[in-house]
């Protein structure tokens, strides 16, 4: 018989996740979500518990630099993690996103692996349900000097909004779940048996980043004050500018533990001050360093870290607007700053943050903009012009026409045109580019014609464009 206290249609979902063969720490954290969330638990943060962070609150990066040689030694002791649960679905692609090619027609995950390899450290993937087999398959066509080691985001049944039952989708019940979030990292490297793993061999600590952030790479001087210092937990912060207006940011909970507030944990009566870049000046480039022996402590005494809920509305087909409304409970891997005690953030320059969410930025990459070093590291062009060492280009790409991969790489088909001195593009209407472009300054290419237009080959465009 049910409990009565229960929620309704909470037995359901747990007879779901067994038949899916899903652990039980990771049912249990659902549970624990899920029951929040029918008892009226919206995951927000608000204003009145939270204040805005001061610049000498946070340590700066280039006062790390005197530990570059402990960060030397400590190279034999780190794993580089890459986050590569993402599809290409922004860009039109049904398959892992890190198999887009980003520069000198080699892959992210070629450049990941290239970079774990000239820093000489150790390399895992966290794939998700729908990343795995494709990021398997390619790994078996690259053949890596060292193969990484694989393991496996857990998933999360997706909600109906309308009484909290389970989605079905019998046409694709693939779409009946959904990936928790980066958040579930922690869990995630304890049930697939990688984090013990990884201390037996010697490593203690862990460098996280997404993979479409090619710009992030282990820094000597940041491990080394990161080991030296002992900090459990480290988040990379930089400043916010305003084109960064919808994401989260970092304050200072009322208790005094730093906390990182998503814009989904953001109220709507308080998204004005949420997105004010001014005020609430640091956000989480998700780039994280953490201490896995304290981890495995911490899990060993508290069974799993419960982070804040972050509610997701969704349709059930992301592709289907029409399918039924679901929410999907997630938390990000970042918040763990306002529960580890000890944690804490270092604010480092935006160079380091460049993740490619669209072809927009796609194009950025493959541009002159970035060149790579001779370490194999993804960097920005130390010709083009910056303040404090803060890379900013601003491109808008029409998307009836570059929003897709294949749409993109057609008019690029015959070459990027060099963007070192551009400080912005846009571009409106169907335009093709030839060989050897160059794009100055701020730059408007604007096609109404009906018809494609063509920049021809060794063409200077230094004024805007109409035709």
């Amino acid at each position: 018989m049910r409990n009565l206290d229960e929620p309704k249609y909470l037995q359901s979902f747990i007879s779901k996740m067994k038949k899916e063969g899903i652990q039980p720490i990771v049912i249990d954290t659902f549970v624990y979500y899920y029951e929040k969330l029918v008892a009226g638990e919206k995951g927000f943060i608000f204003d009145r518990d939270i204040r805005p962070i001061n610049s000498d609150e946070i340590e700066d990066a280039r006062d790390a630099s005197e530990y570059a040689e402990a960060g030397e030694k400590a190279l034999k002791h780190v794993v580089m993690i890459i986050l590569n649960g993402g599809l290409g679905t922004t860009m039109g692609m049904k398959k892992a996103k890190s198999l887009i090619r980003a520069k000198d027609n080699k892959t992210f995950l070629e450049i990941i692996l290239e970079k774990a390899k000239k820093s000489n450290v150790a390399l895992c993937l966290m794939n998700s349900f729908s990343t795995h087999q494709d990021t398997i398959s390619a790994l078996s066509m690259i053949k890596p000097y060292r193969f990484p080691k694989l393991f496996l985001q857990h998933k999360f049944p997706k909600i109906l909004r309308h009484e909290f039952a389970p989605a079905d989708w019998p046409m694709n019940q693939r779409l009946e779940w959904n990936p928790p979030g980066h958040g579930d990292i922690y869990t995630a490297l304890l049930t697939s048996g990688t984090l013990q793993q990884l201390l037996d061999e010697g490593i203690r600590y862990a460098f996280i980043a997404n993979s479409d952030n090619l710009v992030a790479n282990i820094d000597k001087s940041l491990l080394g004050f990161f080991s030296e210092k002992g900090f459990p937990f480290m988040m990379e912060v930089s400043e916010r500018m305003p084109i960064d207006f919808k994401g989260g940011h970092m304050a200072r909970h009322k208790n005094g533990h730093l906390i990182l507030r998503e814009a989904a944990q953001c109220p709507k009566r308080e998204l004005e001050k949420c997105r004010d870049v001014i005020n609430y000046k640091f956000f989480n480039t998700n780039n994280i360093w953490l201490d896995l022996k304290i981890l495995k402590s911490l899990i060993e005494k508290h069974g799993t870290i419960k982070l804040p809920m972050i509610i997701n509305p969704k349709n059930l087909d992301p592709r289907n607007e029409f399918s039924p409304l679901v929410y999907q409970i997630e938390t990000a891997m970042g918040s763990a700053i306002s529960i580890i005690e000890g944690a804490t953030a270092i604010r480092v320059p935006r160079s380091r943050f460049f993740p490619v969410k669209t072809c927009n930025e796609l194009l950025a990459v493959r541009s002159d903009c970035f060149l790579f070093s001779d370490d194999k590291q993804l960097i920005v062009n130390p010709e083009r012009k910056q303040n404090d060492n803060c890379f900013n280009i601003n491109i808008d790409l029409d998307p009836r026409y570059y929003r897709k991969i294949d749409m993109f790489n057609k008019r690029f088909a015959n070459g990027i045109p060099s963007l070192v001195n551009c400080e912005s593009l846009t571009i409106s209407g169907d335009v093709f580019f030839e060989n050897n472009v160059k794009i100055n300054g701020n730059v408007v290419i604007n096609n109404r014609s009906g018809s494609h237009a063509v920049i021809k080959e060794g063409a200077v465009i230094e004024e805007d464009i109409y035709s």
